[in-house]
């Protein structure tokens, strides 16, 4: 059994630790805010499409970077574009119903992993890997990684500021919103890339599949607490944060990996919340 999380924290040795706790907190206001408009507006699946659609693009950036001698490509570039196409691509296929919604995320999802793991596959360099990309490791923030996602939180806050109420309109009545003026594919496609933004920066901190749960479990959770899209955030930041936290003391006391030790903690809560609020209701 390890020392438990507090304990760490005051030891000069962990210092990494303090930042990986600075990063978890700040990425909880993002997921907090990006993933009740992506629970709401029910396009849980097209941040996940995305999320591993940008695995293609680290990919390919890796195997530049290694083989093609393309040093300046950096991993994150890759995924961004990946990430912002595939946005893109999705968004205007859905508003323009010319193919089921279904059938062009499942497409850009498994041509997003195909291409990613292939491109690995490719790079001859020992060490390179995919697999931290899918679970990351928050243990190894670094102060770039924490600019980057204060920066992010900044930005996602402005534009929550900014169209709160243009994107309240097309997460729960599109046709309405189109009665009232409002542009719905431009708003609609600025919040795909927003979800793609925020997924890029934080698959680089916590991994793809972190990303996703954490992204989808807490504003679930809310969902069913909450009244009003506000308090909604406010709740599902709270709980991101929650779930970091415990998850990184599960972590230490017991000596396991912690990023899927927090997607567990995130869904056993999930589960519970489940059960105990549909009992509830009966």
């Amino acid at each position: 059994m390890g020392s438990g999380l507090l304990e760490a924290l005051g030891n000069p040795l962990f210092s990494f630790l303090r930042t990986a706790l600075i990063a978890g907190l700040l990425s909880s206001i993002i997921f907090g805010i990006v993933g009740t408009y992506v629970v709401t507006k029910r396009i849980t699946y097209i941040a996940g499409a995305i999320a591993h659609c940008a695995l293609g693009g680290i990919g390919f950036a890796l195997y530049a970077r290694h083989e093609l001698g393309w040093t300046a490509f950096d991993p994150m570039l890759g995924a961004f574009l990946s990430a912002i196409g595939s946005a893109l691509l999705i968004g205007a296929v859905v508003l323009s119903r010319s193919e089921r919604e279904d059938t062009i995320i499942g497409a850009v999802w498994v041509t997003g992993m195909a291409l990613g793991i292939l491109f690995v596959k490719k790079v001859r360099r020992a060490g390179v890997s995919i697999e931290s990309w899918l679970f990351g490791n928050i243990n190894f923030v670094s102060d770039r990684d924490l600019w980057m996602v204060s920066l992010l939180g900044a930005g996602v806050l402005l534009l929550t500021v900014l169209f709160h109420k243009q994107f309240v309109a097309i997460c729960f009545d599109e046709e309405f919103a189109r009665a009232r003026g409002l542009s719905v594919p431009v708003f609609y496609l600025l919040l795909l890339c927003m979800t793609a933004v925020s997924v890029v920066l934080l698959v680089h901190v916590i991994g793809i599949i972190m990303v996703i749960a954490l992204l989808t479990l807490p504003p679930a959770i809310s969902s069913r607490l909450a009244r009003g899209l506000p308090t909604m955030m406010l709740c599902s930041t709270g709980l991101c944060a929650l779930f970091i936290v415990a998850g990184m003391e599960i972590s230490l006391r017991l000596n396991t990996v912690v990023g899927p030790t927090i997607i567990l903690v995130s869904a056993a809560a999930y589960f519970a919340a489940f059960m105990m609020i549909g009992r509830f209701n009966r």
